[in-house]
């Protein structure tokens, strides 16, 4: 238990990313299911729009520190190529 005034704020900051952090993830995880979704159903155009928004999501949770920036771009690598899949 905090008992210094800026321990405290540390702790409100502290869940305030917490939470934040896991309402990001939580959608990034929806888009990801999208993108696989299309791909499993063989739909190139659907799969390309799901894939358009989920990028710039993940992208941007990497830049905010909700995700490593490594893991972002694996995520994006793995799911670009999933996409890719389909032209061939």
């Amino acid at each position: 238990m905090a008992t210094h005034k800026s321990a405290e704020k540390r702790d409100r900051q502290a869940e305030k990313h917490r939470e934040r952090n896991n309402a990001v993830k939580s959608s990034i995880k929806t888009g990801v299911k999208s993108v696989v979704e299309a791909v499993e159903t063989k739909d190139p155009v659907v799969a390309k729009a799901a894939l358009a928004k989920t990028v710039p999501a993940i992208a941007k949770a990497a830049a905010k520190g909700a995700f490593h920036k490594k893991t972002a771009s694996r995520k994006i690598s793995r799911l670009t190529k999933r996409v890719n899949t389909l032209k061939a």
